[in-house]
C-alpha cells in the first residue's frame, strides 16, 4: 500500500486500492479537509508475533469457508455460521469483512463530500480494530478519544498502520486543526506520559509510473 500510494498518488485525492489485483482508483477529497497524522510514539513490542497470529487466524477463517481469502466471503454467509467458528477466529473474520465493506463505503462518502458519514465509518473502523481485531493499545485509544471529543461529528479519526502503537489518522475541517492540536498537546502526555508528534498533511502527487 505504501509503495502504491507513493507511485500513484494524485493531488487532493485518496487512493482506493484492490490488494488482489493491485488496481487503484483515485478518490477525490472534499475541499477544506486536512489529513492529520498523530504519532503516539508508543514503542511497539508485539507487532511481529501478533501480526503472524492475526494472519493465521484469518487464514483459518478462509479455510472454514473454503475460500482463497476472506474477501471472497460475504457478511451474510459469515453471519449465518459465525457461531460455528472459534470465537476468536470469528472476531477476526468479522473485522476483515466489515472493514472491506466500510472501505468501499468510505470511498463513496469521500467522493460525495460527506464528512459526517466518513467520520462514522472511521469510528466503526477503530472500534472494530480495538474490539474484534484487537490491535490497538491504550495510548492509541486515548488519542482517538481526545480527537473525537474535539471534532464531534465534523470528521473522523482512527488508528492507522499495523497496530500495537504507531499513529492515528484524522480527516477534519482545516479550521479545526488548531483546536485538535491544542487538545492533544494538553491531554495526551498528561494521560499517558508520552509526548505525541503532530503532522498536518495534504494529499499530493505521487512519483508516477515508469
Amino acid at each position: 500500500m505504501d509503495q502504491l500510494i507513493s507511485a500513484l498518488g494524485k493531488k487532493d485525492h485518496a487512493l482506493l486500492i484492490d490488494c488482489r489485483t493491485l488496481g487503484a482508483k483515485a478518490v477525490s477529497m472534499p475541499k477544506g479537509v486536512a489529513v492529520v497524522i498523530i504519532n503516539s510514539n508508543f514503542k511497539r513490542t508485539l507487532v511481529g508475533s501478533e501480526y503472524n497470529t492475526r494472519r493465521e487466524q484469518c487464514e483459518t477463517g478462509a479455510r472454514f469457508f473454503q475460500q482463497p481469502a476472506l474477501r471472497d466471503v460475504s457478511l451474510e454467509a459469515f453471519n449465518a455460521v459465525a457461531s460455528e467458528l472459534d470465537p476468536v477466529v470469528a472476531k477476526r473474520v468479522r473485522h476483515v469483512l466489515s472493514e472491506n465493506a466500510r472501505t468501499v463505503e468510505a470511498a463513496s462518502a469521500l467522493e460525495k463530500g460527506d464528512l459526517q458519514r466518513m467520520g462514522q465509518l472511521m469510528a466503526e473502523s477503530h472500534a472494530s480494530m480495538r474490539d474484534d481485531f484487537e490491535i490497538t493499545v491504550p495510548q492509541i485509544d486515548t488519542l482517538v478519544d481526545i480527537v473525537k471529543a474535539t471534532i464531534g461529528d465534523q470528521g473522523g479519526v482512527r488508528m492507522t498502520g499495523g497496530g500495537f502503537g504507531g499513529c492515528v489518522v484524522a480527516l477534519i475541517p482545516e479550521d479545526l486543526v488548531p483546536a485538535v492540536r491544542q487538545a492533544v498537546a494538553q491531554q495526551y502526555e498528561a494521560k499517558t506520559g508520552i509526548k505525541e508528534t503532530f503532522y498536518v498533511c495534504k494529499p499530493s502527487q505521487g512519483a508516477g509510473q515508469c
